[in-house]
């Protein structure tokens, strides 16, 4: 599988993302690398804007909720162009938090 096709794949799903990482491990390639880190990010934003809407006021939920998406949709295209595109604000975060995911 080349580099683009296992970013693509990390993004599908958490079995398609553990498959990614799978991958990635005899044939390391950055771009997979990248898209790991980011989409391990983006799902972790997910749960907690999911338990800190079930605590709190719903609408913190629903809007971390919309904003997972946007980052899941532009996280996915940067995949698909083959190119390396932190999401906004917390793109590169995720990859220094995240830099020993690969």
């Amino acid at each position: 599988m080349d580099d683009k096709t296992k970013s693509i794949v990390a993004h599908i799903t958490m079995i398609g993302w553990v498959i990614a990482i799978v991958m990635n491990q005899s044939d390391k390639g950055e771009n997979t690398s990248f898209y790991i880190r980011q989409t391990l990010g983006i799902w972790l934003l997910g749960v907690v804007g999911s338990v800190l809407g079930m605590y709190t006021i719903g609408l913190i939920g629903t809007i971390t909720f919309i904003a997972t998406i946007v980052f899941w949709i532009l996280s996915l295209v940067g995949a698909l162009s083959g190119e390396q595109k932190p999401i906004p604000v917390l793109g590169d975060m995720f990859q220094d938090w995240f830099k020993g995911v690969s």
